[in-house]
């Protein structure tokens, strides 16, 4: 059988609205995903696991508030995130414990995302010098308090040889002061 011209656009027709239906579709379930992803709560597929660090982190700071800051909670560290905040099991009385993210209070050290070379450098050693002061054992925090972002608490944090950490790393060059608010660059 032989197609004549007028067949032929037609079929090519056909193809062309086929294809852009495809694409539109496909364009389509892309946003719907994007749309569905940005509505997930970050690192977890379950709304449930969000409420319950939630939960946690309340329990710490509540228990914190209701000794005044001046009860030391210990904690054992799990890791180093960046040069002040680091993951720790905190035990806080008869067998209870909570995992969460300590940020140290009063500091702001150079963040490992960093903006230029020098800053990531900083970033790096300021880390490595956390994890430092942090392997003298004996770890406590205290001055419990939320934090801004969800997941973590910020505190003051000791060890056996360093009353606070946080000014510890300060005086070394590893960080700055840091009193809330918006933080000046590091390049």
């Amino acid at each position: 059988m032989f197609l004549d011209d007028a067949n032929r656009r037609t079929i090519r027709a056909v193809r062309r609205r086929d294809r852009l239906w495809a694409g539109t579709l496909l364009a389509v379930i892309f946003s719907v995903g994007l749309v569905a992803g940005a509505w997930l709560p970050r690192g977890s597929f379950s709304f449930w696991a969000d409420d319950k660090g939630r939960a946690e982190q309340d329990l710490l700071v509540e228990a914190s508030r209701a000794q005044d800051g001046a009860v030391r909670q210990p904690a054992d560290v799990l890791y180093v995130i960046d040069g002040d905040t680091f993951e720790a099991r905190v035990h806080l009385w008869q067998g209870l414990q909570i995992t969460t993210r300590v940020r140290l209070r009063g500091i702001d050290a150079p963040e490992l995302k960093a903006n230029c070379y020098e800053e990531e450098r900083m970033a790096r050693a300021s880390k490595r010098a956390l994890t430092d002061l942090l392997a003298e054992g004996g770890v406590t925090i205290f001055n419990v308090g939320p934090d801004k972002y969800n997941g973590r608490v910020v505190a003051d944090a000791a060890t056996r040889r360093t009353p606070n950490v946080s000014a510890a790393l300060i005086a070394a060059g590893h960080g700055r002061p840091y009193g809330g608010g918006h933080r000046a660059g590091w390049c």
